[in-house]
Parts: C-alpha cells; structure tokens; sequence
C-alpha cells in the first residue's frame, strides 16, 4: 500500500472538482427569481478544500450521506422533502420552530381554562418571543422602497470600453432592482417630494455588480464627510419627530442655503423630477464618475444613466399630496400590478464616455464632482443594454428589506475614481448592512448571495449559515493543499486600475474647480420650458412658505438670486419679501433640451384608464372600449355608482371602482359612457364629497372627479353625450386634451393620442 506522502497532490485539480461537486461555478443567467438556497448554503462562502480520505473519513461521509437520504426519504405527505436547512417552512401542518407538529396555537397553557398562564408553556415563549424580534433596524435613508426581479441583456456596444463579462454582446443578467425615497421613515407615503433611490443588483458570472444611484444625476454635497450633515439637515426636526418624509422645514432650508454647494440638487429636487408619475416612468443616474477598463488594459471614464422606455414622467404636485393620503402605497403598487399586469417596465442602460486624462475633466467640467452633470449635448448617452422587470418579489422583508446594496461590489473591467462622495459611500454602505443586517455575513441571504462560485475564506461571525469544510482557512497553507488559489488577469481576477499619482501633501480641502455652485444651477433653470418653471418656482414657493425663519426665507432668496433673477423674483413675491440681486455673476450658458421631461411622444404600456359608467350608459359602448384599452396594453378600470356590476347577467360589465371610493389620482386619463346621474349614496351625511346634489342633476362625485383630472392636466373624453358633464364641472368642451366624439372607438382613440403626451400642459398657459 502506498504510503500517504508518496500520492500525488493535484490541488488545483482537487479544487475544481469540489467546486463541482457543490454545484460551484453557476453564473448568472436568464432567470429573473434569485435562486433557492437550496443546495447553496454550504457552497456559496467558502466550501472549503478537498483532502485525501482516509478510513475515519469514510466512516464519518457513509454517516453523512445517511442522514441526506433520511432528510430526503418521502416526507408525511407523500412528497419528496428538500433538506430542511435549505427551504423556507413549508408542510402540512403547523410546527414549532423547531418541527414539533402542534394541535393549538389559539391558547396559553393554563392551570385550568381561569387560571395562571403557566411558565413551561414553552410555544407561547417562542412565539412571542419570535415576534418580539421581527423587526430590524430600518435604512438611515432609503428606508421606504419597492423592489423587482429582471433581467439584462447586454448589446455588446460597451465592449469596446470593458472587459466587463456580462456587458458584452449577447450576455443575459439576473437583475434585482430596489426604489426608494430619500427622507422617509418605512411608514411614509411614496409619492411625496424627494429624491428617489434606483439601485440595481447585478448577478454577474463574474462577482455581483451593484450600480447605487438615484433619479437625480447630482448630490446636495461634493464630499462624503458632510453626508450625516445634509441628512440631519432633511430629516424631522428631533424636538418633535416632524415633518415626516418632507424638505419644506426650516433645518433642510438653513443647511441648503448656507452650504451652497447643494443648490443645484436642490432646484432638482423643486423640479417635477421629485415627483415621479411611476417608477416606471424615472429615470435613473449612477451619479458618479467611473472608469471602464478592456481586456488590453486602455481605460475609460463614464457616467451611467438609465433611461426608460415609457418616458420620464411626473405627477403635479396637488395630485401627490392628494395621493399622499389616498393611496399613500401609490408607487409601490403601480410597480408591482404593473408587472403582475405583464406590463414589464424596461430601461435601457446607457453610457457618457470622457477620455481618461490626469485632469479628468470634460468640456471644463470636473468628473469627480457629484454636483456637477455633463450635458448629453456635449457627450451623447450611447445604449449598452436593456433591463426588463418582470417578477415581484416573493416576500417583501426577505428581498426588498434585506437586499444589501454596496457601490464597492465590482466587477473586472469597471472601477472607481477618486470622488470624494464616492469615497464615502465605498465605507458608509458596507458599515451599515452589519449593523442593520446583524452582522457580517449579510451576503449569505438569499438576494444577496452571488450568482458566481464564492470562496473567501471568511469564517464564522452572527447568522452565519454556510457549513464550512476544511482544516485551513488561511494562505498560504499546505494542509488543504494550498486551496484556494489566486486569479490571474487570464483567470479573470478583479485587479485596481493602476494610476500615476502627482506628487502632493495632505490637506483637508477641494479642488478650485469644486467651488462653482451657480452655473449648473442655472443651466438647469434655463433648460426648463415655462411649464416646467411655473412647477419650479412653486416648489420653492410652497416649501419655504413653511419655514419659519425669516433668516431662512431671505438667505434662500439669494441663493436663487444667483441662478436667475425671475425665478428669485416670483419666489419672493410669492413669500411676500423683497427680491435681493445677484451676488455672483450670471453665467451665460447654452440650454440643454435633454434636461426637459416635455415636448415628446411616449408609450401608453400600462397606464390606467378610468371609465365612468352607471346603468343607463352605453354598456355595449364600455365593454367595446374595454377590450380595446387591454389590447393596446393599458388598464381599464371601470367606475360605477356600486360594485359589483353593471348590465344582464348573461353578459355583466365588472366594477372595480366606485363614485364613493375613487379619486382621479388613479387614472392617468378618463372616459365617460355617459352622464351618471345621482346614485343613492350621494348625500353628504354618508359621503362629504357628495354634497347635497340637486335632483336630476349629475353626480356631485363625477364632477369632482372630472374637474380635479382636468386640473392636473390630464386627457378627458367621452361619448353618448357625456360632454355635458364637462360644463356641470366648468370645463369649456373645447380646450386641450379633451377628447370626445359620438362613437366610443373614436373617442378612446383620440383620448390615447392626447394621453402619449402624458399631460395637456397647454391647457393652462404659463407666465413664465
């Protein structure tokens, strides 16, 4: 018998072949679900490396492999079991956490059906206990999100910049993307005036890539260390715990007007672009500079951005702060019947590429500055791939609540700058999933866990679920046969972009290039249509209105003084104060159209159309429009006196909203069958939007709901004579975005052109 020392070790080998033995080396593929961990547990952190059996280790496989077949013999059920540790709970019947099956779960053990609760009842223990503990930390920022499954395809056009796996021609990717509000504690409503968080998880064959942005291209702040700053600034003031999820405060206000630095996202954030329509409908930013690397080494800095195919669109502000209290899960909801609707939402992902010069800059605009964008006037977005959401998540706390996002989870072929906010974030990300996630191994839940082989050698800490194999997680080491090794370039490692570095002291301070806070502001300004600034200049008005501080209001003032002197003049007379001058001069700066959500035509995919209809309407009419309205991919929702529904039996039109429950922020346009007369509930004692209608009259709901979609600009039709509802809500018949005609078809097909332009805008014309 050969001795041991005299085998042969091929450890490299040895390696491979328990990588594939545990089902290593999956890369990320087509399916849009994060995989099971089925089988995963022990494989994705670190199984660990091979060693020669011996006799003691063959006793202790054949006890092993006994137990797996015990844990995978047929369950009670009949039904093939799926090791225990693997699997959410699952089975027949209802168990402790530990598998006890139960007979009562309604009641405390007592001394008697009177008595004491008795202490040994150790099911009440564990399930209160359980429950005590349900809850974890809430995000700092971004606490309130939405989240989806997709996928990404790659059109290979960024192959020429990276060598980046799953960006090149053909590469389909596991994505999960998660939205969020900036401000907002997990409580708060979606559609109130923020920035939104658009964060997206790529599971690359590669390593997970995670692109961390939001639908603004800029930050309030050029360096990391004033980030706790801005934040403490927006959130509630702590005396009170208010305004919730809200700028329009004074501590927000005094920090944005001393700090000027944030102005330029701040006119952002007064801009329609902090109240999106969807997220569907948002665009999306990577914020900062990175630099691409290809397979010969030749570098390139980009900026990424995410562009929908719906278009980018907004809610006006009445319409947000009535959803606000409507539908406070406006946006969360959107997104998910949308998906489950199979109206899949699709961005393209797309890329400003700058010359990687010691300077990096462009066009004399500094890349490393987070306040600062490039004009895609100066540098074009090119398309590198297309991003389709199509899953909503199985359970919201498992995916959406634990996914953890981090800019530092790379891939070979993109890398960072040296922004001095990216900087930060590459520290503050990674700190905060340990403490909101109970510790370091965060990347072992499911929508974390990487869709590549994983082997990194970390050990042990809270919730660990990995079963590690092994005597030496350490290198270098020969015990386990010098497993695992170190990549190559050919092997696909990720290796740091080399970078010359001048010769330079260490200072706390900012490149001279950081210190123009006006001209972007104002280019953004100058770039708005008047529809747009009329929104701008309300924003402000509205917000500081409810600062307190005269200081506040008048420091403001000239801040916007020093973007435009019109913007800062219709600010000022709307808080009644004097309009002061400009302290710094105007820049004169070409506009950039790109800036401007307006002026284009978009798909109508998925948006709600409401159709008014009570008994005596053109039934035949509303189930002709509402095949026709899911044929073009839109939702048709139809609005009765009651539920349950209109018309014979043998041939029913179903209700889903009623006069009394409806309001017009739900629908993106209106039809009407007819004029819906009073229904029996409309009467103010059971429904104040009711009043106290005249008879004969329309109902007084109707009205209300026609004349609010008419003030937020959105497109209005009808037929069967229903255009003299219009006058009984004080809408002359013959203003824009109205749409009606004495055959239905006609009608929704009118309404469906108006409505491709998101809003009538002209229907209200600007001052400015």
């Amino acid at each position: 018998m050969r001795s041991e020392q005299a085998q042969p070790i091929r450890p490299y080998s040895r390696c491979l072949r328990r990588a594939r033995e545990n089902g290593q080396g999956r890369k990320g593929g087509a399916r849009a679900r994060v995989p099971s961990s089925a089988g995963r547990a022990a494989t994705d952190h670190g199984p660990g490396n091979p060693q020669r059996e011996t006799p003691k280790m063959a006793q202790k496989k054949a006890t092993t492999a006994a137990a797996e077949k015990t844990t995978t013999a047929k369950s009670a059920s009949g039904k093939r079991a799926t090791p225990q540790a693997a699997v959410a709970p699952g089975g027949t019947y209802l168990t402790t956490a530990q598998g006890a099956r139960l007979h009562d779960s309604d009641h405390s053990l007592k001394a008697g059906p009177r008595g004491p609760v008795l202490l040994q009842d150790h099911h009440l223990r564990e399930k209160i206990t359980h429950f005590d503990h349900e809850r974890i930390p809430e995000r700092v920022v971004h606490a309130r999100g939405a989240a989806a499954h997709g996928t990404f395809q790659s059109y290979g056009t960024a192959g020429k910049v990276t060598k980046a796996a799953f960006l090149a021609k053909g590469a389909e990717t596991a994505v999960f993307v998660r939205f969020s509000t900036v401000l907002g504690s997990r409580g708060s409503a979606d559609t109130v005036r923020d920035t939104r968080g658009f964060a997206t998880k790529f599971y690359t064959g590669e390593g997970t890539f995670d692109l961390v942005g939001n639908n603004i291209p800029v930050f309030f702040i050029q360096d990391a260390i004033k980030f706790p700053d801005v934040i403490h600034a927006g959130k509630p003031h702590p005396d009170r715990e208010i305004p919730q999820a809200q700028s329009a405060h004074d501590t927000f206000w005094d920090f944005v007007s001393l700090h000027t630095e944030a102005t330029h996202h701040t006119i952002w954030n007064m801009s329609d672009r902090a109240i999106p329509r969807s997220f569907r409908m948002m665009e999306g930013f990577g914020i900062h500079t990175f630099r691409l690397a290809d397979a010969k080494g030749a570098t390139t800095l980009v900026k990424f951005h995410w562009k929908p195919k719906l278009g980018v669109h907004s809610l006006v502000w009445e319409e947000a702060q009535i959803t606000s209290g409507t539908d406070p899960d406006f946006h969360r909801r959107d997104l998910a019947d949308a998906i489950e609707a199979g109206a899949y939402p699709q961005w393209e992902l797309g890329i400003q590429t700058f010359p990687d010069t010691p300077e990096q800059t462009f066009e004399g605009i500094d890349l490393l500055d987070p306040t600062k964008i490039v004009p895609e006037e100066l540098a074009p977005v090119r398309a590198i791939g297309l991003m389709t959401l199509n899953a909503n998540p199985a359970n919201y706390f498992a995916e959406t609540e634990q996914v953890a996002f981090h800019p530092g989870h790379l891939v070979p072929g993109i890398d960072v700058t040296d922004d001095p906010l990216l900087a930060g974030r590459l520290f503050s990300y990674l700190d905060t999933q340990i403490s909101r996630l109970g510790g370091p191994n965060f990347a072992q839940i499911p929508v974390n866990r990487p869709h590549a082989p994983v082997n990194d050698m970390l050990r042990d800490g809270m919730h660990q679920s990995a079963v590690h194999t092994g005597v030496a997680p350490y290198r270098p080491n020969s015990l386990d046969g010098g497993c695992p090794f170190l990549a190559g370039t050919d092997t696909g490692a990720f290796i740091e972009v080399p970078l010359e570095l001048p010769a330079t002291r260490k200072v706390r301070d900012a490149p001279a290039s950081f210190a123009d806070h006006f001209t972007q502001p104002r280019l953004f300004w100058l770039s708005m249509t008047p529809v747009e600034r009329e929104h701008i200049i309300a924003a402000y008005t509205f917000e500081l209105s409810k600062c307190q501080q005269q200081a506040v209001k008048e420091r403001t003032l000239a801040v916007l003084a020093n973007i435009d002197p019109r913007l800062c003049a219709e600010v000022a007379t709307g808080l009644g104060l004097p309009a002061p001058a400009a302290t710094e001069p105007l820049v004169d700066t070409d506009p950039s159209p790109a800036l401007s959500q307006l002026g284009r035509t978009w798909p109508v995919d998925g948006r709600v159309i409401g159709i008014i209809a009570d008994p005596t309407c053109d039934l035949k009419g509303v189930r002709a429009v509402r095949n026709t309205v899911l044929k073009s991919g839109m939702v048709p929702l139809v609005i009765a006196p009651t539920g349950g529904t209109l018309g014979p039996k043998r041939n029913p039109v179903a209700v889903q909203r009623t006069f009394a429950t409806v309001r017009s922020t739900e629908f993106d346009a209106l039809l009407l069958a007819g004029t819906p007369q009073a229904a029996a509930d409309a009467h103010g004692a059971r429904d104040a939007k009711a009043g106290a209608p005249e008879p004969g009259s329309p109902d007084p709901r109707v009205l209300m709901l026609v004349a609010e979609a008419y003030r937020h600009g959105k497109a209005i039709g009808g037929w069967n004579g229903s255009s003299r509802i219009l006058e009984g809500a004080g809408i002359q018949a013959d203003g824009p975005g109205l749409a009606f005609d004495d055959a239905a078809a006609t009608a929704l097909e009118h309404l469906t052109h108006a409505l491709a332009q998101h809003r009538a805008w002209d229907r209200f014309p600007p001052t400015v």
